[in-house]
């Protein structure tokens, strides 16, 4: 099973948390005798990535002028999440950024609603966002297809989860506007569930996640199946999916293991014209130090020799990239 991320929320960190690592000089190089100062988007509060991006700048905080710099300051900064984050980075408003890869491998190829590529690289693949369609028992909906004509909470409205809804609807024959698609928190989706007032949602992000688990807790739900082809064809043509497993058990009422995707992992972004050495530094301390986010966040666990360098579908920044091969675990 991929491993889980839960959607915790720390009251000690607050929208805009300022904290200090790193180093840079006049150049915007590592190394020189001038603090830089650095933002990082993450997205509102309340949700994974505003925990994990404030525990990415504490650790670095903890660290900063590891390498006998004079050190970096970085804002860790609440916005409305990965779209917003990469247009803010592709105009030089900030300097690194939490993001959905799924989201993230279109923007670069000015793909679906982009008008244009995106000038943004990644930093770090962290953890996986498992999510899948969930229905009521007694709703008559047993397959994706079966979603033509009916309400369907896909998401958030503005947070771009039809950068992944799409192509798993589309790979099942179905297009978004045979939906009667409906827009909400995940909270808001088990609600609409429980009324009445939508048929399926789209849920996920952690095993377990939260809000299934609420659902399955408050009535007898159904995970709606992936067909299998359509399953593998998506991982194969998608660099940001990827096969997970949801075991028996999990979930009230779930007696069987239920295989789905992970739609796009969150991972750490920069724009493309960052300076190397600089990018090279965070990227060497948030690995080296990774055992600390993890003591802050359970997503830590994903920053690992077999996650951390994954591709997902966006370049990896040329900075990152040169820690990674140095280390063995990304190649030429």
């Amino acid at each position: 099973m991929i491993p889980a991320l839960r959607l915790l929320s720390f009251p000690a960190l607050l929208a805009t948390a300022t904290i200090v690592a790193g180093c840079s000089d006049e150049s915007g190089s590592a190394g020189g005798g001038e603090r830089e100062f650095l933002s990082i988007g993450t997205a509102p509060p309340g949700g994974a990535f505003f925990v994990v991006g404030g525990a990415i700048a504490e650790v670095l905080d903890a660290h900063a002028g590891d390498d006998g710099g004079a050190g970096w300051t970085v804002t860790a900064e609440a916005t409305m999440g990965t779209q917003e984050n990469i247009r803010r980075l592709a105009a030089g408003e900030l300097d690194l950024a939490m993001a959905n890869a799924a989201i993230s491998y279109f923007a670069v190829r000015g793909g679906r609603d982009w008008e244009s590529p995106q000038a943004i690289q990644a930093v770090m693949t962290l953890a996986p966002n498992v999510a899948f369609f969930i229905t009521p028992a007694d709703s008559g909906v047993r397959s994706i297809a079966d979603l033509k004509g009916k309400r369907v909470v896909i998401g958030p409205a503005g947070a771009g989860f039809e950068h992944f809804v799409e192509p798993i609807l589309e790979a099942h024959g179905v297009a978004l506007s045979d939906l009667s698609p409906l827009y909400g928190t995940q909270a808001a989706a088990v609600d609409m569930l429980s009324d009445g007032s939508a048929a399926a949602a789209f849920l996920g992000g952690a095993i377990p996640t939260a809000s299934i688990t609420q659902a399955c807790a408050s009535g007898d739900i159904v995970f709606v199946p992936f067909d299998e082809e359509a399953r593998q064809k998506l991982i194969e043509e998608y660099a940001f999916f990827h096969p997970a497993l949801v075991e028996a058990g999990t979930y009230r009422g779930q007696d069987e293991d239920f295989s789905c995707l992970n739609v796009g992992s969150m991972h750490l972004i920069t724009a493309a014209d960052k300076d190397e050495e600089t990018i090279y530094q965070l990227t060497k301390a948030l690995y080296e130090n990774r055992e600390e986010v993890t003591a802050r966040h359970p997503a830590g666990k994903a920053i690992n020799p077999g996650n951390a360098a994954r591709p997902v579908g966006t370049e990896f920044h040329p900075g990152a990239a040169r820690f990674y091969r140095e280390i063995g675990i990304l190649s030429e």
